[in-house]
């Protein structure tokens, strides 16, 4: 008995000799910041298994007593009395999403490397204008960008209406200003001297950009990609006024549809909220050390 106090006084003594003041309140405010992160992530998707009385009830449950799935019948299965057809959703913003970051990603690298490298007046000028795009909400860009798609849908005969690419052109209006700014500052980053060196070894400028200067910069369009694919999957206003079909809906147009919907059904709108949350988590957790590299050389102006 008298070693087991031995033992726990000692223990104590070396807990107060490293807690300090300083270290227990920020282990507190650490506490509490991740559980402020992560706790309304597990409330949605632990509501989104939960059954309609659990998660209508007025006393909240913190842990639904079994793990009901007819939330995600309803998005899936054809058999369910209120199928969504979810998967349809999925496809569409699968076809916008993936297509506007590469796109972002290739236009902005040939703007970006063009601004950084070559010489030509204005290019200071051209850089720090590209931003203004990017400071005007995207609400006000909305009437002149729908107005002028509508015009050349005319001239060249396509709908703007119910047209995933002209969705995607809108996103990318959105995307390429930030895009462009960011992998400008990165290509600053990177040392002339490296290029000029394959130069000499004889490779064409196309050659240098493909061989040396790209694969230096791979967190760089990591990031942009990530960056842009993340926009164009959360994104709601544009898809809002150019998707009328439900066939065409998004994702959050559809997350949307179901949560105004006369008889609500909140663990349907987790389980649809949990399922479009994921692929975004499984990205940046994958591409972590792309992002922070990425994030960090493009932060700083060259």
């Amino acid at each position: 008995m008298a070693e087991r106090t031995l033992v726990k006084r000692s223990f104590l003594d070396q807990l107060a000799l490293h807690l300090s003041w300083n270290r227990l309140l920020f282990a507190l405010g650490f506490f509490i910041f991740i559980a402020m992160i992560l706790f309304p992530f597990y409330w949605m998707v632990s509501s989104s298994f939960k059954s309609g009385a659990e998660i209508a009830g007025r006393a909240p449950v913190y842990f639904p007593s079994s793990l009901q799935l007819d939330a995600y019948r309803e998005l899936f299965d054809p058999a369910s009395p209120h199928f969504q057809n979810f998967s349809k959703n999925i496809l569409n913003s699968i076809l916008i999403s993936v297509p506007t970051a590469l796109l972002a990603v290739i236009l902005s690298t040939m703007g970006s490397y063009a601004i950084a490298r070559l010489t030509f007046k204005g290019r200071g000028f051209m850089l720090n204008s590209i931003l203004i795009v990017y400071l005007f909400p995207g609400i006000l860009l909305i009437i002149p960008l729908f107005a002028l798609l509508s015009q050349l849908g005319n001239s060249l005969g396509f709908q703007v209406q119910d047209n995933l690419n002209v969705l995607m052109l809108t996103y990318l209006a959105q995307t390429l200003p930030v895009a462009l700014y960011m992998l400008t500052n990165y290509f600053h980053t990177i040392p002339v001297e490296i290029e000029e060196a394959a130069l000499i070894d004889g490779c064409s400028r196309l050659q240098v950009i493909w061989r040396v200067t790209l694969p230096l910069a791979i967190p760089a369009l990591v990031t942009v990609g990530i960056y842009t694919f993340m926009i164009a999957w959360n994104e709601f206003l544009y898809a809002f006024v150019f998707l009328n079909d439900r066939s065409m809906f998004t994702m959050p147009i559809k997350l949307n549809t179901i949560f105004n919907d006369p008889s609500p059904r909140p663990n349907v709108v987790m389980a649809a909220s949990t399922i479009m949350t994921l692929p975004v988590i499984v990205l940046f957790l994958a591409f972590e050390r792309f992002l922070t590299q990425g994030l960090t050389a493009g932060g700083v102006k060259g």
